[in-house]
């Protein structure tokens, strides 16, 4: 394997959370609890929640195994949802 296909790896494993984090912040910021999230800043919400989507992604691949198993899937998403239902709790 080529570095540049070692980077390309490394690029498509993050970004599935990084995508997914955008829409679940453009979807519950922009649309469904546009007044409890008001204070929040767009870019710091999805910051966090790119984070820890990333840090589900790799605990995934750490405890599975393997990527591109659907219980990794569901970690990572649940661990993408935790920013927004902290704020949303705290608001």
């Amino acid at each position: 394997m080529s570095p540049l296909d070692a980077l390309l790896h490394l690029v498509n494993l993050f970004a599935a959370p990084v995508w997914t984090s955008l829409i679940l912040v453009a979807l519950a910021k922009g649309w469904v609890w546009r007044q409890a999230l008001r204070g929040v800043a767009w870019r710091r919400l999805w910051a966090e929640s790119a984070l820890l989507g990333s840090v589900g992604v790799v605990m995934a691949l750490v405890t599975l195994g393997a990527d591109g198993k659907l219980l990794g899937y569901g970690l990572w998403l649940l661990l993408a949802s935790v920013p927004l239902g902290w704020r949303l709790a705290r608001a």
